[in-house]
C-alpha cells in the first residue's frame, strides 16, 4: 500500500503544482491583455527653412523717345545754347520758338539728348536757397531743369534753361513726359529746318536716368513712420548706382537692306544718324521736298565715332556730286566721300 499513498500524495502535489501555475498564468494573460503600451513622446516637427529673399527687380531706367518717333507723334524740344534760342516741335511742325538762358561759366548746362523726369507746376530748387522754378521740367537728377525764369540774353543760370514766363507755362502744358524728348547742343541754330536736321543728325550722349524708386521708410522716436525727403530721394538716386564704364567699341554688324554703292559712282554723305530708323526717316523727308533724289541708290552704313554707334545715309550716283552742290545752296547738308 505505499505505492498507492505514494501516487495520492504524488497527485495531490502535482494538482497543487497545476493549480499555483494556472493562478500565476492567469494573472499574467490578465496583465498581457489589460495593461497599456506606454506611448512614445511626440516628434517635435523640423524647424522650417527660412525663406530664400526674392532679389529685387533691377532698377528701371528712363530713356527719351527717338527723336524720329516724337517727330511723328509728340513734343521735340531743341536747344541752342550759342544762339540762346529753344525751338519746339509738336508732331514734326513747328510750335514755337523762344530765347532763352542756359548755365552761366563754370555752371555749364550740359549737352546730350534727355527725357521728361518729372513735371512741377510750383517748385522751389533743393540746391540754390530755394529758388523758385515755376512750370519746371527736369532733365536731370542733380539739378538741370527748363522752367520760367529771367532771361538776359545771355547765360545766366546754375545750368537749368531759362524761359520767359508765359511761354514756359504753354510749353508745360504742352509737354508730355512719355512722348517728349530735349536735344541740348553747342549748334549756332536760327531757323526751325536747321534746329529740326541738327536733332536728326546729331551724335550728342543720351543722358538715360534712373527711374524713381520709392525709398525704404524708417519709423522715428514716436512710433512713426517717416518717409525721405525728395532732396535725400534725389542724392540716393545719383549715388546708389555708379555709371558701368562704356564697353570696348565692337567692329558695327552690316545693316539689313542696306546696298553698298558701286566702289565707281560718286558717293555723297547726307547724315550721321544715331539709328537707322533716323537714318531712313531723314531720307524719306529729302525724298518729299527733293523727289528728283530717286534716281540715286541710297545706302545706310553703321560706323564708329568717337566710340559712339552711328548709321552714315549716302547717296551715290552719275552726278551724286551736283546734286549736293545743289542741295547746299538750298541750306541741306552734304558732301562728298569719294
Amino acid at each position: 500500500m505505499d505505492w498507492w499513498q505514494t501516487l495520492l500524495k504524488s497527485r495531490t502535489l502535482l494538482w497543487s503544482a497545476i493549480g499555483v501555475l494556472t493562478v500565476v498564468d492567469g494573472a499574467g494573460l490578465y496583465h498581457m491583455f489589460n495593461s497599456r503600451t506606454p506611448e512614445a513622446p511626440p516628434i517635435a516637427p523640423a524647424p522650417a527653412k527660412p525663406a530664400t529673399p526674392e532679389k529685387p527687380p533691377p532698377p528701371a531706367m528712363i530713356e527719351p523717345p527717338a527723336v524720329a518717333t516724337v517727330l511723328k507723334s509728340g513734343t521735340l524740344i531743341v536747344i541752342s545754347k550759342s544762339s540762346q534760342t529753344m525751338f519746339v516741335f509738336r508732331d514734326g511742325m513747328p510750335w514755337a520758338s523762344t530765347p532763352i538762358s542756359s548755365g552761366k561759366r563754370r555752371h555749364e548746362t550740359p549737352s546730350g539728348v534727355f527725357p521728361i523726369l518729372q513735371k512741377n507746376k510750383f517748385h522751389r530748387s533743393n540746391l540754390y536757397s530755394n529758388a523758385p522754378m515755376p512750370f519746371m521740367q527736369r532733365l536731370t537728377w542733380d539739378g538741370i531743369a527748363l522752367h520760367a525764369g529771367h532771361v538776359p540774353g545771355y547765360p545766366a543760370s546754375h545750368g537749368c534753361i531759362r524761359m520767359p514766363h508765359a511761354f514756359a507755362e504753354a510749353l508745360f502744358k504742352l509737354t508730355k513726359a512719355s512722348a517728349t524728348t530735349v536735344v541740348i547742343g553747342d549748334a549756332p541754330l536760327t531757323t526751325e529746318m536747321q534746329a529740326q536736321q541738327f536733332a536728326l543728325v546729331n551724335n550728342l550722349p543720351v543722358r538715360a536716368a534712373l527711374a524713381p524708386i520709392p525709398a525704404p521708410k524708417r519709423a522715428d522716436s514716436a512710433g512713426k513712420v517717416a518717409t525721405p525727403s525728395r532732396a535725400t530721394l534725389a542724392v540716393t538716386l545719383r549715388t546708389s548706382a555708379p555709371p558701368a564704364p562704356p564697353p570696348s567699341p565692337q567692329p558695327p554688324a552690316p545693316v539689313a537692306g542696306a546696298a553698298s554703292p558701286p566702289a565707281s559712282s560718286p558717293i555723297v554723305q547726307l547724315a550721321a544718324a544715331p539709328s537707322q530708323a533716323e537714318a531712313d526717316a531723314h531720307w524719306a523727308r529729302l525724298l518729299q521736298s527733293h523727289p528728283e533724289l530717286r534716281r540715286f541708290q541710297k545706302s545706310v552704313e553703321p560706323a564708329h565715332v568717337k566710340s559712339q554707334l552711328v548709321y552714315r545715309l549716302r547717296m551715290s550716283g552719275a552726278d551724286a556730286d551736283n546734286a549736293c552742290g545743289k542741295l547746299n545752296s538750298e541750306g541741306v547738308s552734304c558732301f562728298s566721300v569719294n
